[in-house]
């Protein structure tokens, strides 16, 4: 419940960021005049709608492959960032099968005008391709998910602990409280996505393509080379910019939501 909380609130404030970069790294023009028009909120409806179900699967996920850690492996201090790590692999991995199809929907959403809504793309999409299409760039989602939440849960608690030590003589209980979580959030969300981002270029060109694109086009490697001998190798940066003006302020309200809705609950 935590988790679906923070994930909603997280959606509202970076979307408009999100279209815009799909735009960028979908657009075969390097102009950026025509990304700011209206309709940045369009293709809201799929990522609020399982926003609550994603991240109540990643942090469930991440605790629950937590405890099994815990239950058979060693509990020593110079682990806990594998196990961060890998903990976070596997939330990163069992949210794809959810985050996969809703990412295709929003994706044509955002850059297509027809389709009314979501349900309609959803339902279009599986109506006249079969439900598998749904699925379409699911392997690239899984390249850049699993590292990303790995990499992810392995340096927030490091990045808070090192904020929290640097924050020990402040005075502002109130402060303390909720710093830490916001900034270390926030860092590790834009640092993540700096690291896996071209992975996130070359799933969504998957995820735009026409639906009917042959198999051997829409492999991640035909499609990196493609982009690559088209445009350079800048393309699989193009909006990245946004991407961490957008990763900044979203992950810095993910962690701090989550962390007071959890302390709430607990008192229920």
């Amino acid at each position: 419940i935590a988790g679906g909380i923070a994930g909603s609130m997280s959606v509202f404030v970076g979307h408009p960021f999100d279209t815009i970069k799909v735009r960028m790294q979908s657009s075969a023009s390097a102009s950026t005049s025509h990304l700011w028009s209206s309709g940045l909120f369009r293709g809201l409806g799929p990522p609020l709608s399982s926003a609550a179900i994603l991240n109540a699967i990643i942090f469930s996920s991440f605790g629950e492959s937590s405890r099994l850690w815990d239950l058979y492996l060693p509990q020593r201090e110079e682990l806990h960032p594998y196990k961060s790590f890998v903990c976070g692999c596997v939330a990163g991995f069992i949210q794809c099968n959810v985050l996969c199809p809703m990412e295709h929907v929003k994706c044509r959403l955002q850059l297509q005008q027809e389709y009314k809504n979501s349900w309609d793309a959803t339902n279009g999409i599986a109506r006249r391709h079969g439900v598998a299409a749904l699925f379409r760039g699911w392997t690239a989602t899984v390249w850049r998910e699993v590292p990303a939440f790995g990499l992810y849960f392995a340096m927030y608690d490091w990045v808070k602990d090192f904020v929290s030590n640097k924050m020990k003589n402040t005075t502002s209980i109130s402060t303390t409280t909720w710093v830490p979580s916001a900034v270390s959030g926030g860092v590790t969300g834009a640092a993540t996505w700096a690291l896996i981002y071209p992975f996130d270029v070359i799933k969504t060109r998957i995820q735009t393509m026409d639906i009917d694109t042959h198999l051997s086009s829409r492999r991640i490697l035909s499609v990196g080379r493609s982009l690559v001998s088209q445009h350079g190798w800048s393309i699989l940066v193009r909006g990245l910019g946004v991407c961490l003006m957008r990763a900044f302020p979203v992950n810095a309200i993910i962690f701090p939501v989550y962390e007071y809705s959890l302390g709430i609950l607990a008192k229920l």
